[in-house]
Parts: structure tokens; sequence; C-alpha cells
């Protein structure tokens, strides 16, 4: 199955789509990596969601991304007497240690590395934003703050610290659990929530030991002043725009976003944007204009892949919602503009052999109209320097790992195939040419570039190019 568009399509599963039925329709109409919320499943639910993906990927032959997503630290206010308080504006509030159902005047707040971190003029952001208070008063088990905008609050929400800066790990406990679980199945990416600083990838990269890719979940202001740090200690980013818009002023998350997919294009790491892209199709059957817009706008960017939440995991239209963003994918790819607008954006390529090699590839390929790239690799490492360059011409990522193409899946323009390392030139140049044919890419007297490392099966060792005619018949197996 060759997909007729370059970005990716994450679709997150959940009530609506976790049926084995659902999750190949899903993949049919365009989603490449499902996402799997830890916050809404249990470790016996994640091992029975993966068992389905891979049936359908053995069904289909084709590989497919597994993507897990830590549900990180919520952060979240006690119990109120009658269940629930109105906070007064301009009136003065506390949070405090004490554990006793709140009232309008205090609310216990569960977690004392906040009381601790907390300075006067630091905003608190309750129920997903809807009330802002500001510190006035910090005394470590307790802070006094006036509410500038007051409204009810009910037991157990929400709590955003956009100013602060809190010693706590972005890995509870849970999480810890749900990462071991992960690990001794077969996924590909954990996707980190919450996260402050390097530190909190670097504790994660410590624990996956290189058994699935890392993803940074950027949804927290102070990872914004560190964004540099975190990517280069990370696999992925994701532009989390749902808790970024919470804690940030909401006209400030599209330039954010688009720094984001700029610098981690630059680092030749995947980018994700995520959240409400096509939110109303939770309930409609058609998404806003300027719900297309937004999708559309990611993929003029140059995002590696765009992400579904609740649209595909717990609304009335999954399949649809999948189905639309593939449309609109593919039909952006297809603007005169499009290419034009990446090619603005290229970044120079790094000063390595392997490096210039693939920014070679993709000028020849470019200037020769040639019918693919093809590119040899064990470890990713070839296919995301290609990526990087955002290629006019088609990618084919052959590799002979499995977890490989499946973790390449996420990656934009890259077609992956599962196939065995070649054996000599001659065999890197019969096994291209036949696979380019069979997953058509080329007819017969078209020409492919393949670049690969030599010796063959040595990780990050691209150090070849090589043209070749595609022929009416290419002998030995794929």
């Amino acid at each position: 199955m060759r997909r007729n568009r370059r970005a990716k399509i994450l679709a997150t599963l959940g009530p609506a789509s976790s049926d084995e039925t659902t999750i190949k329709a899903l993949h049919s109409a365009g989603a490449d990596v499902f996402r799997i919320n830890m916050s809404h499943t249990s470790p016996d639910h994640l091992r029975t969601l993966v068992g389905r993906i891979r049936a359908v990927e053995r069904d289909i032959g084709r590989p497919i991304g597994i993507l897990v997503d830590l549900q990180g630290p919520k952060l979240r206010v006690g119990t109120f007497e009658n269940g629930t308080a109105t906070l007064a504006a301009d009136a003065s509030f506390q949070l405090d240690s004490d554990p006793a159902p709140g009232n309008a005047q205090r609310v216990y707040l569960p977690h004392p590395e906040i009381l601790q971190a907390l300075e006067p003029g630091h905003r608190l952001l309750l129920d997903d934003g809807k009330l802002r208070l500001v510190v006035t008063e910090a005394r470590g088990n307790a802070a006094t703050v006036t509410v500038e905008v007051g409204g009810p609050l009910s037991d157990r929400k929400g709590v955003s610290v956009p100013d602060t800066e809190i010693a706590v790990s972005a890995m509870t406990a849970k999480d810890r659990s749900d990462l071991d679980a992960a690990l001794q199945t077969d996924i590909d990416w954990i996707a980190v929530s919450f996260v402050q600083r390097p530190e909190d990838m670097a504790e994660v990269r410590k624990i996956v030991r290189g058994r699935a890719g890392i993803l940074a979940k950027i949804e927290k202001p102070q990872a914004i002043g560190r964004l540099a740090e975190i990517i280069e200690i990370s696999d992925a980013i994701m532009v989390a725009r749902g808790d970024l818009g919470v804690e940030l002023p909401l006209e400030q998350v599209p330039g954010i976003q688009k720094q984001m997919v700029r610098l981690a294009r630059r680092s030749g790491k995947p980018v994700v944007v995520a959240t409400q892209m096509l939110e109303s199709m939770i309930k409609s059957p058609v998404p806003t204009r300027a719900e297309v817009s937004d999708v559309a706008t990611a993929i003029f960017e140059g995002a590696d892949a765009i992400m579904l939440s609740a649209e595909s995991a717990a609304g009335d239209y999954p399949v649809e919602a999948v189905t639309m963003m593939n449309g609109i994918a593919q039909t952006v790819e297809r603007d005169p503009y499009y290419n034009s607008i990446l090619h603005a954006q290229r970044p120079d390529p790094e000063s390595t052999g392997a490096d210039a090699i693939a920014a070679a590839c993709r000028q020849i390929a470019e200037t020769l109209s040639l019918a693919a790239i093809v590119c040899y690799t064990s470890s990713g490492a070839t296919g995301l320097r290609v990526a990087r360059e955002r290629p006019e011409t088609p990618v084919i990522v052959l590799s002979p790992v499995l977890a490989t193409a499946r973790r390449l899946a996420i990656v934009w323009g890259l077609h992956c195939v599962v196939s065995e390392d070649a054996h000599s030139q001659d065999d890197m140049v019969d096994r291209a040419c036949r696979i380019a044919g069979q997953e058509n890419f080329a007819r017969p007297g078209q020409r492919i570039i393949i670049t690969a490392g030599v010796p063959f099966g040595t990780p990050g060792a691209t150090n070849l190019m090589r043209l070749a005619f595609v022929g009416d018949r290419q002998p030995g197996p794929a």
C-alpha cells in the first residue's frame, strides 16, 4: 500500500476505535501510526491493543508504528465541602497543605513541590485556564493568591503553573509502571508528557535503553526556553498545543509551533503537530474551515506528522476524521506552492559525509527527475537524513530490521519496506530496483538513486551513492 502523501498521520485509539475491524479501517483511511493514551488505558488493555494492531499489520503486510503516550504528572486541587465553590474575582484565596475539604476561602493542594516552588507574582491556572490566580504570598506550606478571573471550581480540577519550574520528575510511579508494560510489548515510540527540562528526557532514555524511540511532548512554557537541548536528547518532539495553549497566551502558540517545527527539521528529528486539529469532527461528519486551514498550515510547514486525539479515540466519526486529514494532506502536497515553501525552509546539511550524501541524493534525484530515492538502513539514520532534505522525489527505505521500519513510519515521506540487507553492490542494485517496481514507484526504463553504507550491515556508515536503471526483470527474491 503506497500513500499518496508525505506527511504521516497519527490516530489515537479509544472507545470508538479499539476493535480490530476499526483499526484496520483507520489504517486503510490513512493512519500510519497508532497512539495509545495511558491516561485512559490499563497495561492489560495496552497489550490487547498492541496485539490487535500487530494482527492488522500482518494482514496488510505493511509496518505500522505504535506510540505509547505516558500520562505524566497530573496536578489537581483537593475537594470542597459541597463538591464545589465559587471564587469571586479580586478576592483573596489560599492553597495549602491542609487536606480538609475546601470552601470559597481555601482549598487543599496535594502537591508540596508546587507550594515550595511558588513565588509572589506567579500565576496559577485552574480547570484548563478557566480560573486565573496570582500569588501574593508564598510560605512553603501555603500560598495566598488574588483571584484575577473567578468562577466555580469543583473537586480535583487541574492546576497549571506556567511561571513555576517544579522540582519533580516528568515520570510518576504510574508512568514507570506503564513504561515497563509498554517496553515488554511490541511498541515503537514512548511519548513523555509535561517535559520541563532535558534531564526529564535523559531519565526516560536511561530506562528505555534504545528499545523504543523517545518523543518529548512540548506543552510547558519551561520547555520552550530549553527547546534546543530537549530536541538534542530526544528522538522526536510533539507540539502538544492543548496544555501549551492553557499555560501560554493562545496568540503565542502558532508562532511557537513554527519555531518548534523548524528547529526539529534543522536537527533532523521528527516533529508531530497535535491537539484539536479536527476537533469539531468529534460530533460532526465535517470539520470547520478553520480546522482545515490549521491542518494545512502544519503540512505547509513540513511537519513530519499530524495527530488526531479525541476525534479518532472517542468521536462519532473516527474513520471519517482520518479520511479528511488524509485528503487535506494530499491536496496541500499537490499545491504549486508546497515544494517551494519546503525548499525555502530547508536547512543546510550538517558537515558530515552521511549528510552530504543525503543532500546530494536529493539534488541529483530532482535534477534528473528520478523515480525514487532508495535508502538502505538498519538503524534508520540514513532515512532520517534523507527525510530532513524534504525531497520532491519519493523515498523508499529498505531495512532488514522490522523495528526500524515501524519506528520510521512517523517520519515525513518515508515508505518503509522490510527486506534483508544487501550482500554485495550488485545485490544492492537488483534488490532496490525490484522493490521500487513492486511498490509502484518506478517503471521499467526509469532510474532511481540508491544510498547505503559499505560494508553492508554497518549502522551509521552511509558512504555510497549509485544510479541505476529499473529493468523489465530483476532476478532474485525481495
